[in-house]
């Protein structure tokens, strides 16, 4: 992915938590939990944690996680959020720049969501890395931006935001070892800076490994 910054990507990332308290909501990300209802809680590895929303709620519905982020200030964030919930024996943090470095282990869900940069990320190598990193039976979950807002003003203009079908060819997972079980565009309301209404397009992608 192109760099539009001189920063190195943990530099950029320090910094964009640093301009406000809370940079997110807090909450779980939208589609998360519909995707999952009906799964068994297991082992999940959640990509680009930011302040804790998502580790959090995985945690109080049963999962045992692995939350990271590239930067501390974040990972900090959700250290408080998943003790002030009483979860905090539940969520390991790591700090990593996924584009060299990635968690040990096996997993039964890998979520990725909203796992863009506009600086270095080197996303496929990632979610490659990420579905090798699934156990026959789980679950890779990815879920990206369709589009960027239409209030949005710090994505540079030739900021790539790919088709499902796109990211899945980028991947090139054996379709043998891996069950398609949703791959679509799904329309969402939000809220901008200044109240107005508007639709979210997010890219869902749910695969299973085959057992």
């Amino acid at each position: 992915m192109s760099t539009h910054d001189d920063r190195t990507a943990q530099e950029f990332w320090e910094a964009h938590y640093e301009e406000r308290e809370h940079i997110w909501s807090g909450r779980v990300n939208a589609q998360l939990p519909g995707i999952l209802a009906g799964v068994t809680p297991g082992r999940a590895l959640d990509l680009g944690c930011g302040e804790g929303g998502d580790a959090v709620w995985l945690a109080e519905n049963g999962w045992q996680v692995t939350a990271v982020d590239i930067a501390e200030t974040a990972i900090g964030r959700a250290e408080f959020a998943a003790e002030a919930r009483g979860v905090r024996d539940r969520i390991t943090f790591e700090r990593h720049d996924l584009s060299d470095t990635f968690p040990q282990g096996t997993f039964d869900l890998i979520s990725a969501q909203f796992l863009h940069s506009t600086v270095r990320l080197e996303r496929p190598q990632i979610l490659r890395t990420a579905a090798s990193a699934v156990v026959p039976g789980g679950l890779l979950v990815v879920v990206d931006h369709a589009a960027p807002p239409p209030f949005s003003k710090k994505v540079p203009h030739d900021h790539p935001f790919p088709s499902p079908e796109e990211v899945l060819a980028d991947l090139d997972l054996a379709t043998e070892e891996w069950e398609r079980v949703r791959v679509e565009v799904v329309d969402r309301d939000g809220t901008g800076p200044d109240g107005e209404p508007f639709t979210w397009r997010d890219n869902v992608m749910v695969l299973r490994r085959r057992a």
